[in-house]
């Protein structure tokens, strides 16, 4: 199994020589279930195609189960590859339940959990009421509610019930995908916009900062509750990628990133290959950051 474009590693002969033996091996999932949540979504999609290029079985959760099924039928097209869409609700703990058991159903067991499913809410254009700002004062707690619910408390969920299977199998990885801006506070700096007075100034919400902090915690916990019982947990913590946006905004982010640009999408798929595969057997409870640098700073 050739690794390009998961590792950086080219597969001719010519320009460098191609990951085989041992350390191909490492990173082999051939065989292996994984559950991606939110997988309909930006970066859910890449992280199952990465899992899929490594020769695992994925299924896709998410709430828009139409969406999903999109999806998986784009990742399975031209490959021998098997990709299942399964609409979940992450909130609900017998959405969770039902997820796990089809998944079972279908392939008998599973091996990784991905917790990818969050809101990721945008304030950058100011609403004519003004009442969708994201600023701290305003927040509504019913948005509240609903990024912590979806984020946090829907991992917590899938953790307590696909994480305990794992558990009880003896063996398995918990992959959280986190946010530099679990590690730092967001600059707000960044999203304020000519003009507009300071309440009606957009912001990044606080529930993005709380859920992804909230994350890195429960990755912590878990890791520790679950060492005994053969199950790694880790957290991804990716900055920025790249999806059309506003070039002042860009800019403005860029700047505070020392490689000087924002990721590209697929920039993540070799870190979620090597932190679900034995290859990272002997880690657990950590936080691979992955942002450019931006934390450094």
């Amino acid at each position: 199994m050739c690794l390009a474009g998961l590792t950086g590693y080219p597969c001719e002969e010519t320009g460098g020589a191609a990951i085989k033996g041992q350390l191909a091996g490492i990173f082999d999932l051939t065989g292996k279930v994984a559950i991606v949540t939110g997988g309909a979504g930006l970066l859910g999609a890449e992280h199952a195609e990465a899992l899929v290029e490594a020769g695992a079985f994925c299924v896709l959760a998410d709430i828009d189960g139409t969406r999903a099924r999109a999806v998986a039928d784009r990742l399975v097209a031209g490959q021998d590859a098997e990709v299942a869409a399964i609409e979940t609700d992450v909130t609900r703990a017998e959405s969770v339940s039902m997820l796990l058991q089809e998944t079972l159903r279908r392939y008998g067991r599973i091996d990784i959990l991905v917790n990818n499913a969050a809101n990721n809410p945008h304030y950058e254009k100011v609403s004519a009421d003004q009442k969708l700002t994201g600023r701290f004062e305003s927040y509504p707690l019913s948005a509240w509610n609903d990024d912590v619910a979806v984020g946090l408390t829907g991992s917590f969920l899938c953790c307590q019930i696909v994480g305990t299977y794992l558990a009880n199998q003896g063996e398995g990885v918990i992959l959280n995908i986190a946010s530099d801006l679990g590690v730092i506070g967001p600059d707000q700096r960044i999203y304020r916009k000519s003009g507009l007075r300071l309440e009606q100034q957009p912001t990044k919400p606080v529930t993005y900062s709380v859920v992804k902090s909230g994350l890195i915690g429960l990755t912590r916990y878990l890791a520790t509750y679950w060492a005994d019982r053969g199950v790694r947990v880790n957290a991804l913590v990716p900055g920025g990628v790249y999806t059309d946006q506003d070039p002042e905004f860009v800019v403005k982010l860029t700047n505070l990133i020392p490689l000087g640009r924002m990721a590209a999408v697929d920039e993540y798929k070799a870190a979620v290959v090597f932190l679900c595969s034995t290859a990272a057997a002997y880690m657990t409870g950590a936080m691979l950051v992955i942002d450019g640098g931006r934390t450094c700073w």
